[in-house]
């Protein structure tokens, strides 16, 4: 194992900083990857179809994580932009055509489209008012849908959604759709990791942490925000899109606050701002609602209610806050 020999700090001898975690945490992703590839082999269809579905929800909690944990703002409408691609994609399979890419590439523009209708409002306010226009736009895009019923279906859904076709066969089978699931996943996840992680992410903290200085020093902070606010909006198109692959019916509660409210809720108990601890979120979160909720009687909802004030008061930073404090210590 490399090490490299940090500054002496105050009052004690040199520190020793190790390379080894860095390479660590790269080989354990590999692992993950390379685990999850070779899940439906060995499960059966339904337990692969819930960890599809996990897939999904994981990328639409993760786009949501580049709003709230890496620029600071938190958002209840966010499944609108999720339910707009999810419904476009499902018109193009059903009107169009179901061949791969060009529901996901619908999915995902329409997400950003609608984000950039409506984030130019939204990001010029700030704290509890951004929360409440966020929601307030999220129900509105939510009775456009309803209305617009020769697109979408209104209260009956868009039905008829066929499989997603890649070089003209469709996949009809669990396993399959699960790889085609997971391979979008890893391109969006590597998307939203990227940006994270450059300047214009580093710019991004710099505006969750202290606004009004990052505006002093000369940033236009209402132009960092409406993009990063357009750009989660493609994401969660994108997750959208995967959905209609999926599940093959898009509804209006796709599009709705408790969509919005659970992905939040699956960002706050994984760790805001860390995007493998939003994964972790959404996995809970569709494990006790899809997979424990019918046998509580349906209580999954109170069950996640009680995680959610558990986390809060035992682990404020999430699921990734453990990890922070291992390091830490």
């Amino acid at each position: 194992m490399t090490a490299v020999e940090a500054p002496a700090v105050p009052g004690g001898e040199a520190a020793v900083t190790p390379r080894a975690p860095r390479g660590r945490a790269g080989l354990v992703a590999v692992a993950v990857v390379v685990v999850l590839a070779a899940v439906p082999l060995f499960l059966a269809p339904f337990a692969t179809t819930t960890l599809t579905r996990i897939l999904v929800f994981a990328l639409f909690a993760v786009s949501l994580d580049l709003l709230v944990g890496v620029t600071g703002l938190p958002s209840l409408g966010h499944a609108a932009y999720f339910g707009a691609g999810a419904y476009a994609a499902g018109w193009v399979s059903i009107n169009l055509t179901a061949e791969a890419p060009v529901p996901l590439l619908a999915g995902a523009a329409v997400g950003a489209v609608v984000a950039a209708l409506t984030g130019w409002i939204a990001v010029r306010s700030a704290g509890v008012f951004f929360l409440m226009l966020t929601l307030a736009i999220g129900e509105v895009v939510q009775q456009l849908g309803n209305t617009w019923e020769s697109v979408t279906g209104g209260a009956n859904g868009l039905t008829g959604i066929p499989s997603v076709r890649i070089a003209g066969s469709p996949l009809a089978n669990a396993g399959f759709t699960y790889w085609y699931v997971l391979a979008v996943f890893l391109l969006g996840f590597a998307l939203v990791w990227v940006v994270a992680r450059s300047p214009f992410g580093a710019a991004l903290r710099g505006i969750r942490d202290n606004e009004p200085r990052m505006r002093a020093i000369g940033y236009p902070t209402s132009m960092y925000k409406y993009a990063v606010f357009v750009l989660a909006g493609g994401v969660a198109g994108l997750a959208g899109s995967l959905l209609a692959a999926q599940a093959r019916f898009v509804a209006l509660p796709d599009m709705g606050f408790l969509t919005a409210s659970f992905a939040l809720l699956a960002v706050v108990i994984g760790g805001a701002g860390s995007l493998w601890g939003a994964c972790l979120g959404a996995a809970l979160v569709i494990l006790v609602r899809d997979a424990l909720g019918p046998s509580l009687g349906g209580h999954g909802t109170l069950l996640l209610g009680a995680v959610f004030v558990l986390v809060v008061y035992v682990l404020p930073r999430g699921a990734a806050g453990i990890r922070l404090r291992r390091r830490s210590s």
